[in-house]
C-alpha cells in the first residue's frame, strides 16, 4: 500500500451491531448526521482501517460534505470471525448491511465497496435497491469470488505447516497475513462460504442505480470488470492508472473519481 496521505482521519472506537445469528459487526461513523451518508465496505482480508481510513477515503468523503458509515464485514477487523462456511453466504453478507442500516435508522445510503465489498455492494444494490441510491464498486470481478483459492492447500498449511504450492493461493494468504488481527481460518471459511449458493454477479440482472465501476490498469480482472460495467444501464467505468488489485484503494485518481461520483 502507498504511504498514507497526510491529515488522515482517526479510526474511532467501534460501535457493535448484532446480526440475527448473534455475531457482532464493528461499525464506525464520522461526520454530520444530517449529511448524506456513504456506506463504506472493504475487501477480502482488509478492514475499515486499511481500506478506507489509511488510504484517505474517509478524510476526502468528509471534506466533500458527506457523512461516513463503515463496517468491518464478518470475519474481518473488529467484527466476529465465525469459522463455519455457512456464515459467509452472499445473502448473509447482504443481510448484514441491511441490519447495519436498520440499526442506524437509515432508509438509504450511497455506497462504496472494494473487491469483496464491491461484490456485496452489487448484490445489495440488486436485492434491496431502495436502500442503495448510487454506488462505487471497485475491483469487482464478473466471476465467482475467491474461486481460485485452493482451500485444501490452505487447510494443509494451517493444520500441518505444509507449504502452499499454488501461486494465487499464496497471494491470498499473504494478503490475509499482512493484517495481524486477521483469522486465516475465518477467511478460509469465507472463501468456502462464497461458493455456496449463487454468489456470482449476474450480468443479466445488474444494478439499475447509477454505478461507477473502477479497476486498476494492472489488475488481471480489468477486462472482466469493464464488461460487467457495460451490463449496468447506468454504469460507467474508470480505469485506475498503474494500479493492481491490491494497491488500487490508495490511488488518488480512484478517490477523486469516487468521491465526485458519490457527492453528485
Amino acid at each position: 500500500m502507498d504511504a498514507a496521505p497526510a491529515g488522515l482521519t482517526r479510526l474511532p472506537a467501534p460501535q457493535f451491531v448484532m446480526t440475527a445469528e448473534g455475531d457482532r459487526l464493528a461499525t464506525y461513523t464520522w461526520g454530520d448526521e444530517t449529511a448524506p451518508t456513504v456506506l463504506c465496505v472493504h475487501g477480502f482480508g482488509s478492514s475499515t482501517r486499511d481500506n478506507w481510513v489509511a488510504t484517505g477515503w474517509v478524510r476526502d468523503l468528509l471534506a466533500a460534505g458527506l457523512r461516513v458509515l463503515a463496517v468491518d464485514q464478518r470475519g474481518h477487523g473488529a467484527s466476529d470471525k465465525p469459522h463455519a462456511p455457512g456464515s459467509y453466504e452472499m445473502t448473509g453478507l447482504v443481510t448484514d448491511l441491511v441490519t447495519v442500516l436498520d440499526t442506524y435508522l437509515l432508509d438509504s445510503v450511497r455506497y462504496v465497496g472494494y473487491s469483496l465489498g464491491g461484490r456485496v455492494g452489487w448484490q445489495a444494490a440488486v436485492d434491496v435497491p431502495h436502500r442503495i441510491e448510487r454506488a462505487v464498486l471497485g475491483g469487482i470481478p464478473d466471476g465467482r469470488p475467491l474461486a481460485r483459492m485452493q482451500i485444501a492447500q490452505v487447510k494443509a498449511y494451517l493444520d500441518e505447516g505444509r507449504p502452499v504450492e499454488d501461486e494465487v493461493t499464496r497471494r491470498y494468504i499473504s494478503l490475509a497475513e499482512r493484517v495481524s488481527s486477521n483469522d486465516l481460518r475465518a477467511l478460509v471459511a469465507l472463501a468456502e462460504g462464497m461458493r455456496l449458493g449463487d454468489s456470482d454477479p449476474d450480468p443479466a440482472s445488474p444494478p439499475t442505480q447509477p454505478v461507477l465501476f473502477a479497476t486498476g490498469s494492472e489488475d488481471p480482472i480489468l477486462e472482466e470488470s469493464r464488461r460487467l460495467a457495460s451490463t449496468a444501464p447506468q454504469g460507467t467505468f474508470v480505469e485506475i492508472p498503474g494500479r493492481t488489485h491490491v494497491n488500487a484503494p490508495g490511488s488518488r485518481d480512484f478517490r477523486q473519481a469516487g468521491v465526485a461520483f458519490l457527492r453528485s
